[in-house]
């Protein structure tokens, strides 16, 4: 049974004031990081800063040095970066296969670990991550902006609240046309559609059940678009959670844009509608005792939270939610759920004990962030 310690830290940024700002690299530069991170410093000032980027591409290196009047270094010289005395933390924004070896040197360098999803490619190097952080006393924190965001952590109170009485079923949407070439088509960098989307509604059937699944069932299918001859196009999985729960979803690479999730209780149902996005406004529905009301919460910054929470804990010496475990709960389901696939059974899971989830308390709130000219990059989608 796996198990996670340490006194965890859910919200930062409510009213105290930071002691200091903590430095951070970020490691890559591509179309997330210079469109949602490196902004994001701005809305996470309070205690968060941006002291050195990493980039393989010498274009972005020059131009985004300069216009963040930072260092930049090539990933040959990675130690070197870490070695900086300003450099704290890292925020790995890599491809997914190149997330354990970033994060277990920055860790051995002693430098704090925030990482984007899914956290690794496998529970084994999960493991090594969160066995890197722990031997080297640094923090290690999974990149869910969702666990800050009002909208989904509604959703998650309504549900603590018995407003739809006790959810019972859970489904979900998640597709867009990919744009190639891209890396999220890449086998070997860890691409597949569960690995990139799918992983976000993995992670919201468990955070409304606040339980882990039992049992997973998966079939990944690819028409003869030569985009896919890699990966898996599209996926449609089934997940059983105790006490009769169940969740299905439904993740496309060739499908139009939607991101939705739906949630029926047995005195309700809750409906979230461009529910993972990091931009633009998200639009909720509740129906409770008969009654329906519906709402919007418009666009905001979703990655600065995560600076300011993560910072927090670094300054505080607590365990941030969500940490290591938190990712790991994910990978070793999307692997059972890849076997699933290639084997066409039902993957059991061995139970896992995952006592810290998202509340309430945890929603931060900044504006949304400066639109970037971006470097050498282009958008995902088409």
């Amino acid at each position: 049974m796996a198990r996670q310690q340490g006194r965890t830290r859910g919200a930062a940024g409510r009213g105290k004031k930071a002691t200091r700002q903590v430095g951070y690299a970020v490691v890559g530069l591509g179309h997330f990081a210079q469109d949602a991170v490196l902004p994001a410093f701005e809305n996470a000032k309070d205690n968060s800063r941006l002291v050195a980027l990493v980039s393989g591409d010498p274009e972005k290196s020059r131009e985004l040095g300069e216009r963040h009047g930072v260092p930049v270094f090539g990933y040959d010289r990675y130690e070197e970066c870490l070695a900086l005395p300003e450099v704290e933390a890292v925020y790995i924004a890599l491809p997914n296969s190149l997330h354990a070896e970033y994060a277990v040197k920055a860790a051995r360098a002693g430098v704090h670990v925030l990482s984007e999803k899914p956290l690794a490619t496998s529970e084994a190097e999960c493991r090594e991550m969160i066995r890197a952080c722990e031997e080297n006393d640094v923090r290690l924190m999974t990149a869910y902006r969702l666990h800050f965001e009002q909208a989904n952590l509604t959703a998650v109170e309504a549900v603590r609240e018995g407003k739809i009485g006790d959810p019972r079923l859970f489904t979900s949407t998640f597709s867009f046309q990919i744009q190639a070439p891209n890396i999220r088509l890449e086998r070997d960098k860890g691409g597949g559609v569960l690995w990139d989307i799918g992983v976000y509604c993995v992670n919201a059937a468990r955070y409304l059940f606040r339980a882990e699944p039992v049992e997973v069932f998966a079939f990944c299918d690819r028409s003869d678009d030569e985009r896919f001859t890699e990966t898996e196009e599209a996926a449609s999985v089934v997940m059983r959670f105790p006490e009769g729960k169940l969740a299905a979803f439904n993740v496309s690479f060739g499908a139009e844009a939607v991101a939705t999730y739906r949630l029926v209780g047995t005195e309700g149902e809750l409906k979230l509608d461009n529910a993972y996005e990091y931009k633009g406004e998200l639009r909720w529905e509740l129906t409770s005792q008969g009654k329906t009301r519906k709402g919007k919460v418009k666009e905001r910054d979703q990655i600065a939270p995560e600076l300011l929470t993560f910072s927090d804990c670094i300054l505080e010496g607590t365990e941030p939610e969500p940490n290591g475990w938190e990712g790991l709960a994910d990978v070793r389901i999307i692997s059972a759920l890849y076997e699933s696939a290639r084997t066409g059974q039902p993957v059991k899971l061995e139970p896992f004990e995952k006592p810290q989830r998202p509340t309430k308390e945890q929603e931060l709130h900044r504006p949304p962030s400066e639109e970037a000219e971006l470097v050498n990059v282009e958008a995902p989608t088409q």
